[in-house]
């Protein structure tokens, strides 16, 4: 079990590929382990830029057992209460990986709710494809991963899903496409090609008479072999509780306050140095001046003023030992 929940953070090593071996120019990201890796978080630190979003939501929080399922009807904070008052133990909840979005709307949501992530439940690592056995054998007691693991847990009879992250926060960002600055800055008409076509692609994959054909791309044993109805219901017109989007509603934009709130939650929860400028950090690792070049070319909507006003959650909140959650101003 130790091997399983503590497993190496390398089996999502993206930046380790991109600044360690120099096998990759670009990678898909977490936005939040784009940030950790730029501040040297895990390592040394990397001089690398989001220059667009790939996808907006698409996680799910999934409890196991019975109780769970006892209280369906009630909101989502009040079955999770009732459900940590009949445990006899501190919860083990896996994230896929410390700085996931996962990690951070999970602590953002159970604060909201009372509860203390560090305190009241045991937050631990597991790879995505192994949430659900990992769950189905009791090693932890539930999990916050993207989909399709979510309905796949339902469909295993395994856990059910309390409520998708896109609850916390709509529309919230998932990936991004991370590119090391030195290579975006040697090759900027190969990066603009790359953006307009990710931009493209973004465009099919949120039709959803395109699903069909996406899901015989992510289920076939030579692609990620990926559960099929499972992946169905997390696609546009899908039956799943939270589907994933890829275009519109600013789902490519790299929107610095989206990065500004991630480094917040990051200092919030003790990851940051005090001398860590959030600003200076998203301004210099989100690039919308690289993602609008390429945008106009592909005619998409530009947000004005690098994206001031796209949406994030309205409060940053922190739980203190009162256990009362309190407004605080960070930079």
């Amino acid at each position: 079990m130790a091997e399983l929940l503590h497993v190496a953070e390398r089996t999502l090593g993206h930046d380790y590929a991109v600044r360690d071996y120099g096998l990759l120019e670009a990678a898909v990201m977490l936005p939040p382990l784009a940030l950790a890796s730029a501040l040297g978080l895990r390592g040394p630190a990397i001089r690398l830029i989001v220059p667009m979003g790939l996808s907006q939501g698409g996680n799910t929080i999934v409890l196991g057992g019975e109780a769970i399922k006892a209280s369906a009807g009630r909101p989502p904070g009040a079955r999770l209460v009732a459900w940590l008052q009949g445990l006899n133990s501190r919860p083990r909840i896996a994230v896929v990986h410390r700085f996931s979005t996962h990690n951070l709307l999970l602590r953002y949501w159970l604060a909201l709710t009372g509860i203390d992530p560090d305190r009241d439940i045991e937050i631990v690592v597991v790879p995505p494809e192994q949430v659900v056995p990992a769950l189905a054998s009791g090693q932890i007691a539930g999990f916050c991963a993207g989909a399709p693991w979510g309905t796949t847990a339902e469909l295993a009879g395994a856990g059910s899903v309390l409520l998708g992250t896109s609850d916390i926060w709509p529309f919230h960002p998932e990936k991004c496409l991370a590119v090391r600055d030195d290579w975006a800055a040697a090759n900027p008409e190969a990066l603009t090609r790359l953006l307009r076509a990710l931009m493209r692609a973004q465009a099919v994959c949120d039709q959803p008479e395109a699903a069909d054909g996406i899901v015989a791309a992510l289920t076939d044993k030579v692609g990620l072999a990926l559960p099929r109805e499972a992946a169905r219901a997390a696609l546009p017109g899908g039956s799943g509780q939270e589907q994933i989007h890829f275009h519109g509603a600013g789902a490519a934009f790299p929107a610095p306050p989206h990065a500004v709130w991630f480094l917040r939650q990051m200092r919030r929860w003790g990851w940051l140095a005090g001398e860590t400028s959030i600003a200076n950090t998203a301004r210099g690792v989100y690039r919308p001046d690289l993602f609008s070049l390429a945008a106009r070319m592909e005619d998409l909507f530009i947000p004005t003023g690098a994206g001031r006003n796209v949406p994030v959650p309205e409060a940053i909140w922190e739980v203190p030992a009162s256990r009362t959650g309190t407004l605080e101003n960070l930079e």
